[in-house]
């Protein structure tokens, strides 16, 4: 079979939906082998990430060479390039289908922030994406949610009728499926070297609620008061934060990295934490909080959206907009080890059973396979 990909983030983003892209074929090349895997990119950053998916036999990369080229050859010139090598089926990997089309298509929505979340967004961001995710929703022969709680807000927006939904997970770095321990991040060893801590890792913004796990952490005892470590970065909504920190002087309570940490940093921090807090008001999926699962680390996460299918039955549930009950929940970690260590084993094997990459993979290739 030869499918092709919008490689667009794979090459280009080292965040979020570039993660899921290469996450996602990484698992089809690692457990469906046999295929062709064809990336299409309107440019590449080069890089020690990047530059695996330009060597390795089982990828071929697709780049624009005519006068069209960048986004416009993104919209409008892959699918020309697709018919050219005889792609079997198209994937979408990211909210998106280019026009032209003529062979099956899949594609991936992720979340519908802009549309539950519309203060975040610029007007013409909203309506850029609102018009995106409409199109390929009406265009893909299959879309692919990556939670239950998305495939009820792509109904909800979009009217799609539920059988045209799969709900597939998204896949999490192999690393995280190993006993690697990590690296500390050096930014961070004095901090957490042999010391306990409470990590939050996401971009800072209003919806990942941040200002709530500080609020939470102020209200607890002084004697169970340990650091809280943040990793991630933002702009206004991170301001607020911050001040509200130096007023309250928690300055010593809270510590932020300007430090970019990839995965290794990541798998330490989580390895080594008292427990990681999550108490986001909505995700597509919540992909902190299952890399932190599989790293057996203890997690309080919100009670609402996706998070409960990211964080399994035994994680502690908190009311996002309630900063007592967030509070609450950690005091009950912090005050009860063999808790810690019941939900750490607990989570672990959730997270084994429905986030397993063959699984993941097995179960992809069942929809491409329904497709042709």
């Amino acid at each position: 079979m030869r499918i092709g990909f919008d490689a667009k983030r794979l090459f280009n983003n080292f965040t979020g939906l570039g993660n899921y892209s290469r996450t996602t074929v990484d698992i089809l090349a690692e457990y469906c082998p046999g295929n062709e895997y064809i990336l299409y990119t309107p440019n590449i950053r080069h890089n020690d990430i990047t530059n695996q998916y330009t060597r390795r036999s089982c990828f071929k990369t697709v780049q624009p060479h005519g006068i069209i080229r960048g986004s416009m050859w993104r919209s409008f010139g892959i699918a020309k390039s697709a018919r050219k090598d005889a792609i079997d089926i198209y994937h979408g990997l990211s909210n998106e289908l280019p026009a032209g089309l003529d062979m099956p298509s899949v594609v991936t929505i992720h979340d519908v922030a802009f549309r539950t979340f519309p203060d975040m967004y610029h007007f013409t961001d909203r309506f850029t994406y609102n018009q995106k995710w409409k199109s390929a929703c009406s265009k893909a022969d299959r879309i692919i949610a990556i939670s239950e709680s998305t495939k009820q807000d792509i109904i909800r927006f979009y009217g799609v009728d539920p059988d045209r939904i799969d709900v597939l997970y998204q896949p999490v770095n192999q690393l995280y499926y190993t006993d690697d321990e990590g690296i500390c991040p050096e930014s961070l060893r004095q901090h957490v070297e042999g010391k306990p801590y409470i990590l939050h890792v996401g971009s800072i913004n209003s919806r990942k609620n941040l200002l709530g796990i500080v609020k939470a952490l102020e209200m607890l005892p002084k004697d169970i008061q340990i650091p809280l470590i943040v990793i991630g970065d933002g702009r206004e909504y991170k301001h607020k934060v911050m001040g509200y920190i130096q007023e309250h002087n928690l300055e010593n309570l809270v510590i932020f990295t300007s430090e970019k940490i990839y995965t290794e940093g990541l798998r330490y921090l989580y390895r080594n934490a008292v427990m990681m807090v999550y108490p986001s008001f909505y995700e597509g999926f919540g992909l902190p909080v299952v890399e932190a699962i599989l790293s057996r680390c203890p997690v309080i996460t919100s009670n609402v959206s996706s998070l409960p299918e990211a964080a399994g039955p035994d994680q502690m549930m908190a009311d996002p907009g309630n900063p007592e009950d967030i509070a609450d929940k950690m005091k009950r970690l912090l005050s009860d080890d063999s808790l810690r260590l019941s939900i750490a084993q607990k989570g672990y094997s959730y997270a084994m059973d429905n986030f397993h990459p063959r699984l993941l993979a097995g179960k992809l290739m069942d929809i491409y396979k329904q497709m042709i």
